[in-house]
């Protein structure tokens, strides 16, 4: 089973990241931390629902990683956005014999966080990388529930992608979320629809 973990802002800088998330929701992201082995670093905001944002970008600071780093992010360009989403395993391993993805499951951990991550060689998922990346959790409580939640739930997760019907079948019998909808559309993105001090949208 899929369930929703998290959503991520890319940036070509992190700052630009953060300004894009809190210009939003009109409220301060929350601290992160850095990735040694994929060169980035990030900020989190918790939201309801045991959910969060993570706005995330290459670490100008940190050494060039070993290979690709995570969510394409050696390639990404333009303003920053929502551009991935996470979901959540019990037994990674067992998920990715059961999806159409590279089975490359790598072990990261930052400070008292430590997870399993599928990422693939070159960096990019499925669908243009719209296809979830797959998290499995290793540490007792989930970020999502320890971090400080600000007052927003997500009500639509939005994937658009003119393979929408495609993606859509092959997450049927593993993901089970009515916020979640697939369109079909030229141009791939995500869009997610929150409500809470006020409704808002975040692309």
């Amino acid at each position: 089973m899929l369930v929703l973990d998290h959503l991520a802002v890319l940036g070509a800088d992190l700052k630009s990241a953060v300004e894009h998330v809190e210009g939003v929701f009109d409220c301060a992201i929350g601290a992160g931390g850095q990735h040694a082995r994929f060169g980035t670093h990030n900020r989190l905001l918790g939201l309801r629902d045991d959910l969060y944002l993570e706005a995330i970008a290459t670490d100008p600071d940190a050494p060039p990683p070993q290979d690709a780093r995570w969510f394409g992010l050696d390639h990404f360009s333009g303003p920053p956005r929502l551009d991935k989403w996470v979901c959540r395993v019990a037994n990674i391993e067992a998920a990715v014999v059961q999806l159409p993805v590279e089975p490359r499951i790598v072990d990261v951990e930052r400070g008292d966080l430590k997870w399993r991550m599928l990422v693939p060689t070159d960096g990019f998922l499925p669908f243009d990388g719209l296809f979830p990346a797959l998290i499995e959790w290793q540490t007792p409580v989930l970020p999502g529930v320890s971090l400080a939640g600000q007052d927003w739930a997500l009500t639509a997760l939005t994937i658009t992608h003119p393979e929408a019907s495609k993606l859509q079948s092959i997450l049927a019998p593993f993901l089970n979320d009515d916020r979640i909808r697939f369109e079909t559309g030229d141009t791939p993105h995500l869009c997610a629809d929150f409500n809470g001090p006020f409704k808002c949208q975040l692309t």
